[in-house]
Parts: C-alpha cells; sequence; structure tokens
C-alpha cells in the first residue's frame, strides 16, 4: 500500500470518527474549500450549506460504518467508492437509517493532504 492510499484512508477513518463524536470542525478540514456534494433530490451544494446542514443535525447521535471498495489514485486525483451503512438516532429517540454506495473524488493539496472534493452520496433510507 503506497502512502497516499494510506493517507486517503486515514481520511476515511478520520471522517467517520468524526462524524460519530460530532466534531464537526474536524470534518469540514477533511473538505476542500471548492467542495460539492451531491445528494438525489437536492441541487448540489458546498461546504457552507454541509456545515449548516449538520449543525441542524443538533445533538443527533451518529453510529455506522464504511467499507471502501475501490480506491484509485490518478496523480493528484483519487476516488473512492465506498459501502456505508449508518444511523442517526434525534434527541427525541426517532432513529433513521441509511445504506448504498458513494463515490467521491479527492485531491492531494498544495500542503500535501488528501481532502474530499466531489461527493456522490446515494444511500438510501433503509428499515
Amino acid at each position: 500500500m503506497s502512502d497516499d492510499e494510506r493517507a486517503i484512508r486515514q481520511v476515511v477513518e478520520t471522517w467517520t470518527a468524526a462524524s460519530r463524536s460530532g466534531d464537526l470542525d474536524t470534518v469540514l478540514g477533511l473538505m476542500t474549500e471548492d467542495v460539492v456534494f451531491m445528494v438525489p433530490g437536492q441541487e448540489p451544494f458546498g461546504k457552507e450549506a454541509f456545515a449548516a446542514l449538520s449543525k441542524g443535525a443538533g445533538e443527533s447521535l451518529i453510529e455506522g460504518t464504511s467499507e471502501i471498495v475501490e480506491l484509485k489514485i490518478l496523480g493528484e486525483w483519487a476516488f473512492i467508492r465506498n459501502r456505508i451503512a449508518m444511523q442517526m438516532t434525534s434527541p427525541g429517540g426517532e432513529t433513521v437509517r441509511r445504506a448504498g454506495y458513494t463515490l467521491t473524488l479527492l485531491r492531494k493539496e498544495a500542503d500535501g493532504r488528501w481532502r474530499l472534493a466531489r461527493d456522490a452520496n446515494l444511500l438510501t433510507v433503509t428499515r
């Protein structure tokens, strides 16, 4: 495994752990400034909207798993295809489960760190 592959896998692990612990600042630090998220039923949105949506989730408990199914590095760009299963439980106790795949493009920035640049999230509600 190359150093770049290890670094990308660490981005995924850090994202997952920070999401579980509610550490939004860490999650935002894993994104490029021009990041674009694409989810079904919405127009693409960027970092600011991601932060607002995350803050809107409040004290919800997020749990889940992320499995890298495919990872390919192409110079300063890389893509990963992930299989994700997650659940979010609101403070009131309502739990929503989602599962599916994401296709994520990462870019190696001037500081040598890999960051998420584009993300197509295809998770759907499960029971």
